[in-house]
């Protein structure tokens, strides 16, 4: 692709870094207070963590309709349809909280999926101009956005966090927690969408999925048969599914050991810099290395993180723990990314990524929502809620590891 300007596509990078920087900044303030807003709206303490469930669960419904628009619409359009339902979603959920109703905070965290899910195509826009040698790069550069917003939202949650609403028609509003992030948060995707104006990527195709001619490749059970597919997507759900599990129940866990919000808000800022950080040289480690093995390293910091968060209740057990959690999360889940992509054709790649996808979200999903019972349902105390969590580790961990060593003798086998 020599004659592709790098010019053109590192402006769309740049547009595309600051957009992850601000309006992804959302995901991490609404992963801190989604579960604690959630214990207070609703009676049963067991379903505390069903907002964020609901968020997840609404970026796995968008994808299969949000893709196919980008399609047709063209990857602008699309990013501006994720910031009007992010909008969207948190004015439903600010008057969820407003008026106490748990159905209608569970209908804005669902509709704050649309953004969740428009955000995954960034880092695929970034590439759509650039040059052979300048997509990894363009990539790397846009997940780099993703360690602002790391910063710049939790931050920013301490600083609106406690904000409250304006009198309103002469009656004033008694202070409501978490109010002023939600109300925030519409703020944030109101003005960032300006933000994709500056985009310069091509436009849509105008055609439908129907019209469009593929090559015929083979069924998802048919993918799902080849070995190496098989245990890329298990080790995905799996990685994912458990970075989620300890997240979600993590601000629950750290407000009921007597700490604070600003903790709970350090916490999650320091987790998600550590998911993202190494992805500047996972893929130096991959190629190095060898797949097996760094997923194999991922998966073992995973562990670790669980055996620390075990050990104790304090402040560093937390940091330490959720730091381990984020890079095993990025070792083992960028690993089996690169396991998938290198098991179907071409033509294959978008019923694989898609399949992908939707098995992992939908794993997601379900530990989120496992994330409250255990943690607010598990013992008598927080301390015994957050063991509980990460005792539930265990049995997965056992899963993705056993299918990585059947997969490599498997492989070794065939070779000999």
């Amino acid at each position: 692709m020599t004659d592709v300007n790098d010019g053109r596509a590192k402006r769309n990078v740049a547009v595309l870094v600051a957009a992850q920087a601000i309006l992804g900044s959302q995901m991490p303030m609404i992963f801190v207070f989604g579960g604690l807003a959630g214990s207070m709206l609703t009676p049963n303490p067991c379903l505390a963590t069903l907002p964020i469930s609901m968020v997840v669960f609404g970026s796995m419904t968008a994808a299969p309709w949000i893709s196919p628009l980008m399609q047709r619409k063209g990857r602008k359009f699309g990013f501006f349809v994720g910031a009007v339902g992010g909008a969207i979603g948190a004015a439903v959920a600010a008057w969820g909280l407003m008026t106490g109703s748990f159905l209608l905070f569970l209908l804005g965290s669902y509709l704050t999926g649309i953004y969740m899910s428009a955000q995954g195509f960034y880092r695929f826009a970034a590439t759509d101009v650039a040059s052979e040698s300048y997509r990894p790069k363009a990539v790397s550069y846009v997940m780099a956005g993703g360690l602002l917003s790391a910063v710049f939202g939790p931050q920013l949650n301490k600083l609106v966090s406690d904000v409250t609403v304006l009198p309103l028609i002469g009656d004033v509003l008694p202070p409501i927690p978490f109010l002023g992030t939600y109300i925030t948060v519409v703020g944030l995707n109101l003005g960032g969408m300006f933000l994709f104006l500056l985009l310069d990527l091509p436009e849509g195709d105008g055609k439908t999925p129907s019209q469009v001619a593929m090559p015929a490749g083979r069924s998802r059970m048919d993918l799902l048969r080849n070995p190496t597919i098989l245990v890329a997507v298990i080790c995905a759900m799996v990685a994912y599914a458990l970075m989620n599990l300890v997240m979600t129940s993590t601000p629950l866990a750290v407000v009921g050991c007597g700490f604070t919000t600003d903790n709970a808000n350090d916490i999650v800022s320091a987790h998600v810099l550590a998911m993202f950080a190494p992805s500047f040289f996972t893929g130096h480690l991959i190629k190095r290395f060898g797949v097996t093995i760094i997923m194999s390293l991922g998966l073992g910091l995973l562990a670790l993180a669980g055996l620390v968060a075990l050990m104790g209740v304090e402040l560093e057990n937390f940091f330490l723990a959720l730091m381990l959690l984020g890079i095993g999360w990025n070792f083992a889940f960028i690993g089996a990314t690169t396991l998938l992509a290198g098991a179907h054709a071409p033509h294959e790649r978008g019923r694989a990524q898609g399949l992908n996808d939707m098995m992992v979200f939908g794993c997601v999903t379900l530990a989120s929502l496992a994330s409250g019972g255990l943690m607010n349902c598990s013992g008598s105390s927080a301390a015994d809620g957050w063991s509980a969590v990460n005792l539930a580790m265990v049995p997965l961990l056992a899963l993705a590891a056993g299918s990585l060593i059947w997969l490599s003798m498997r492989n070794r086998d065939t070779a000999a």
